[in-house]
């Protein structure tokens, strides 16, 4: 059975302006109080792992030593790996973890760039910079990863045509194999979403940002970045298998702080504070927040919203061995809607298929909340 893990380090240098994921600066003992948290829950595991993502926050602000005692305890609940990641920030990695993960199992590394201005990096309240950034991928490839993918942000209120462009060409010039290119969007109690609600700064138009979504897909298709996911693009043979398992609503577990699970159809987040996560484990009692069990029905609608956003779509016969229900009688009014508004169209090879048309790709999260 395939099994993915997520682990979850909340740990950062500094406070990104537009992150609203669960994180603090780090401190020693906060950290070195986690990995021992996970060491225990690590060896609970009743079950082997052959997809690993480490996330965060940033795991590459961790010291080396406590990052070799969470690579070190995760060879006791892994097998026949397919795909094991990191994510790292280019301040904070150095050639010693890079070895270190190469040493120990890891053979994809993701790497935040976020942008290659030195003035979209202010402007995001980046810690790093351009040229950090662009010496953390030679760094990784040099020293042996073959498999280093990197992230990218696109939409701000202060970027042109022109800049983005700049951004996006470049990336395809550096020894990366996958490329995830977001939109920026203005999470709740983010410092930029304070500063758009007082009318410091301005959004993009939307019909800005979908022309430099365009832009981006069309280049990168050019480059042999092949587009599998509403942000993400890969070189032949590189797509994220970890990833791809969400999309699908396939089971994972998530340990730390905040981190979600799916398995059994109860999907679970853990609690979103640091220290009272450390605690529940300490004392053996519920670590998450939330918890709620799928009935089918919900299950398969999910499964709907997730894959859709996939290049190749939902193909029924697929969408029948996984949950069970017929796609087209279980969304049949959705559809219909969907259609009229040209987001979707039936697949190459016959109506065995569906899949987000160009302008459906542009509205991929209105089509998902249709579908549920």
């Amino acid at each position: 059975m395939e099994n993915s893990l997520y682990i979850h380090i909340p740990f950062c240098s500094k406070r990104c302006y537009y992150c609203d994921f669960y994180s603090t600066i780090y401190q020693r003992d906060l950290a070195e109080a986690l990995i021992n948290v996970f060491d225990r829950q690590i060896e609970n595991f009743d079950s082997v792992f052959d997809t690993v993502y480490i996330g965060g926050g940033t795991p590459t602000v961790l010291t080396l030593d406590l990052l070799e005692r969470l690579l070190l305890k995760l060879k006791s609940v892994t097998r026949e790996v397919k795909e094991f990641t990191v994510e790292a920030n280019p301040e904070s990695l150095d050639e010693d973890k890079i070895s270190l993960f190469l040493d120990h199992g890891v053979d994809r590394i993701s790497i935040g760039c976020q942008s290659f201005s030195n003035l979209k990096l202010n402007f995001l309240g980046r810690a790093h910079s351009v040229k950090q950034a662009i010496s953390s991928i030679e760094k990784a490839k040099k020293k042996g990863f073959d498999n280093i993918s990197i992230d990218l942000i696109y939409g701000l209120p202060i970027e042109s045509y022109k800049l983005w462009q700049e951004d996006f060409v470049k990336a395809t010039k550096f020894p990366v194999t996958h490329i995830s290119a977001y939109m920026l969007t203005y999470e709740k109690g983010t410092c930029l979403s304070r500063s758009l609600e007082a009318g410091k700064i301005l959004s993009l138009s939307s019909d800005k940002v979908a022309l430099m979504y365009k832009q981006m897909i069309d280049y990168f298709t050019k480059s042999k970045f092949f587009q599998y996911e509403i942000s993400n693009f890969s070189k032949k043979g590189f797509k994220a298998i970890h990833n791809s398992r969400y999309w699908e609503n396939q089971s994972y577990i998530g340990l730390g702080p905040s981190a979600s699970s799916y398995f059994s159809g109860i999907r679970r987040r853990n609690i979103s504070s640091l220290p009272k996560y450390i605690k529940a484990v300490k004392e053996n009692t519920k670590v998450w927040e939330y918890s709620e069990k799928l009935s089918l029905v919900a299950s398969a609608k999910e499964t709907a919203a997730l894959k859709i956003r996939t290049i190749e779509g939902i193909e029924f016969n697929w969408f029948r061995q996984k949950t069970g229900f017929d796609f087209l009688k279980l969304e049949k009014e959705p559809l219909a809607a969907l259609f009229n508004q040209k987001l979707v169209k039936w697949a190459k090879g016959g109506k065995k298929a569906i899949k987000l048309t160009r302008k459906g790709f542009l509205f991929a999260d209105t089509v998902s909340a249709t579908f549920l």
